[in-house]
Formats: C-alpha cells, structure tokens, sequence
C-alpha cells in the first residue's frame, strides 16, 4: 500500500512529458503508475489537468548563515525557496565568515538543524590552505568553490598558474570545483572606476572580456588538470561564445541566471538600479539576445539564481559609487515563475526547465541518484503546477528578508498549487503548511 497516490497529473521529465499516476512511499516515489491503474493508498490526491515536476534544485543561492542574518538566514531564505518550488538550495560558501575550514562546515551544518524548510547542500570555499582538501572531502560537500577576481586575498586565485595549480588537486578526486569567472587584472586597471564611480565605470571594470577571459582559463585548466568543472553565471555575448568554442575541451558546465535573461544595463538607470545591481553586472540588448539562443540551443546546462539578498536599508543607502551598493538580489521564490515566463515566450518548453532546473543541477553536484527526477526510487520532492492558471509575482508575498523581486508585478502561466518534500506537503495553495521538513544533503558522486 502506497502512503499516497497522485493521480490525473501528467509528468515532466527532462526528457519529455507523459501522463502517469505516482505512487509514494516511505518518503519516495515507489511507482510510476499508468493513468487510472488500481492500487491502494492511505490517501489519493486528484490532480487532474495538473503538470507534475521534480522540485527543483537551485545550485546558487547565498542563505547568509553565519555572520549576516539581518540578509537572510536559513528560515527565511528556505521559505523562500519552498514557497516557489525550490526542494533543494545548494548553499554558497560567501558568508561572515566564508566556509573554508573543516570545523566552519560542519558548524553550518549543526546551525541549519531543524531549521531549514527544504533540503540544503553545502559548498566551500577554496582558500590557499590546500592542505584541508583531505577533511573538507570527507564532509562530502556538494562543492568546492574557486574564485578568479574580486575577493578577499585569501580566496582569491588571480592568475592561469594559481588556477591550474588548485584543479591539479582534484584530478582523482570525486567532486566538483564551481569557479566564478573574472580577471583580477582587469578590475585592478579599471582606473575609470576609481574616478568616476558611476555606472559605466562599474561596468567597465567587469567587461565581458573579463567574463570571456575567465572562463577560457577555467576550461583550459580543467582541461589539463583532468578535473571537473562548473563555470558560474555568464552573461556576455562574448562569454557565450568564448564557452561554445571551448566547451567540449573538459568535464565543465555552465549557468546563468533568470535575471540575466531579462534585464539590461538600462536598467540601473531606473528607481530600483540599487535593487538591480550585482556582479557580473547586466549588459547590453545584444548580449541578453545571445544569452537567450544559448539557452534555447541547450548550450547553456543549468539556470540558478545567484539569490544574494540584502536589507531594505541596504539597498536604499546612499554610496559614492555605483559599485559599492551592495551586489545581489533574491531569486529563490521567483525561480520556477521565471522559467514560466520563457515557456510563455516560447523560448523552451516545461522539460527544459527540468532539465535546467532539476535533472542538471542535481546530476552535477553530486545528488542525481535521489534528486533532479520523477521516477522510482528517485526523492518525492514533487512540485504540482496548475498549467493553464495565471500566477502574478509580487513584492508583498516575497518571503525574503529583502523584501522585493526585480520581478514584481509579472504575470505569468502557472500557478503552483502543492509542493512536496520527500513526500510531505511543505506547501498548499501558497501557504507553507508543513515547516521544518529539511535536511542536509551531500554529495554522492
């Protein structure tokens, strides 16, 4: 007897879409049934006309534990991500202090306890104590993190030799490293920055030849080293270009965010340029458009948010220069509408944003055997989508202590009425209706 049957809903793999009843139990789905077939259950939940999608798994996202919980914190960034379908956040290592050590993983870990509202998986930071890579791996996180430019100098790798001497340690090794593409040369020289400090000084600082020299180091190294790679968020016409040509050279993946397939430079001229503001920083019309044809053409394979909020009071202080308003903005909430919105364009389809948002994700960071799918064995975390609903995002349901969305006041098609986390249901009709139901992850491959 299953603990519960969905049943009338068609499911969304990355491979395509089929109509199917699920049977779930002990927290995972045990069958996928043909539509009607009789089974028992302790409970049935009809979801006739419905979309069926694995809950998806943000691979970027900055929680703010420890150190700048007045940001977010673990409560209210899992919220966050569970009211908008997100059953799995993989946690960045940026926080106060960075989680570079042994002892500061496993106390985030210990902190997250009960506290979290979906699943977490953890990422590090790699400093230039390569000597803890031993203890930090036996933690199993779901990734080491290597940083190119604008860091602090303890994380920072600057150079093609700095870079290809780190990945060298992760040739045998069965594990990730995400690396965040930049020059540090580049960023140093931008005198224009340093005068000015308006907008286009901070754009020149971080052009897309940096983003384009960046990651063609990172798939060069990976390359020689033997090691598997994750370049972070791209945005440049040249980036994409760059990585088209080269991709193939290395185990590497790529991401971008949703933002980057919106928004323009144009718009840090607006009332909410504050709430825009983040590295790599938007750029212009032509680079979105290319940005938005790698994401059709499959080129790009996941799509994360970077969710990096900050206070209200934050945002709204005055600086002296655009770069120094602090960089980031929230995207967990609004991570499944977004990816609505490009099914709406035509731009992909529902198992794209599977496969982006879910199977990819999940696969590459370790967790692809529980996570990233409908299927038998596979973790119940199950997202029920009323496709031909309407859905409005808006600034008042935002869960995250920043308190707005550069989307606020999209309308888009779908309406997220049930989300299950390994066969709980942690959302109804947009309440969080079963808090607390998280735990941590780690890699296991």
């Amino acid at each position: 007897m299953f603990d519960l049957l969905i049943a009338g809903g068609t499911v969304v793999n990355a491979e395509g879409e089929a109509r199917a009843d699920l049977g779930i139990a002990g927290g995972r789905i045990s069958a996928v049934l043909k539509p009607g077939e009789v089974v028992s259950a302790r409970e049935t939940l009809d979801v006739s006309g419905c979309h069926l999608l694995p809950g998806l798994v943000d691979a970027h996202a900055h929680l703010r534990e420890p150190g700048l919980t007045h940001k977010e914190d673990f409560d209210s960034g899992t919220r966050a991500a569970a009211l908008g379908g997100v059953t799995t956040v993989l946690d960045m290592p940026t926080d106060e202090p960075w989680t570079a050590t042994p002892e500061q993983l496993q106390a985030k870990m210990a902190s997250a306890g009960n506290r979290i509202h979906v699943d977490v998986g953890f990422q590090v930071a790699l400093s230039q104590d390569l000597n803890l890579l031993d203890r930090l791996e036996a933690l199993a996180p779901v990734s080491f993190e290597l940083f190119t430019a604008d860091v602090p100098p303890p994380f920072l790798f600057p150079t093609m030799d700095a870079v290809a001497a780190a990945l060298r340690q992760f040739s045998d090794r069965k594990t990730m490293v995400g690396i965040s593409p930049g020059d540090q040369s580049i960023l140093m020289g931008s005198t224009e920055r340093d005068r000015r400090g308006d907008v286009a000084a901070f754009l020149a600082s971080r052009p897309p030849m940096s983003e384009a020299f960046g990651i063609a180091r990172a798939v060069l190294a990976a390359a020689g080293a033997d090691a598997g790679i994750h370049v972070r968020q791209i945005n440049a016409a040249l980036g994409v270009q760059t990585w088209s040509r080269l991709r193939d050279m290395a185990d590497a993946t790529v991401e971008t965010t949703p933002q980057n397939l919106f928004f323009t430079a144009d718009g840090y001229a607006t009332p909410q340029g504050a709430n825009l503001k983040a590295s790599p920083p938007f750029r212009a019309q032509e680079d979105v458009d290319a940005l938005r044809e790698a994401v059709a053409s499959g080129i790009i394979d996941i799509i994360a948010t970077d969710h990096a909020p900050h206070s209200v009071a934050e945002k709204a202080a005055r600086y002296s220069a655009f770069a120094d308003i602090p960089g980031g903005m929230p995207g967990l909430q609004t991570l499944l509408q977004t990816m609505l919105r490009l099914v709406d364009q035509r731009l992909i389809g529902l198992a794209d944003v599977v496969r982006m948002c879910s199977r990819n994700p999940a696969t590459r960071f370790g967790l692809g055997r529980r996570k990233g799918a409908i299927a038998a064995g596979y973790d119940a975390d199950l997202l029920v989508l009323a496709r031909r609903q309407q859905s409005r995002i808006a600034n008042a349901e935002q869960a995250s202590r920043a308190g707005y969305t550069p989307f606020d006041g999209w309308t888009v098609g779908g309406r997220l009425d049930h989300v299950f986390l390994r066969g709980t249901q942690i959302v109804r009709q947009g309440i969080l209706a079963s808090p607390g139901q998280g735990l941590i992850v780690k890699r296991e491959s």
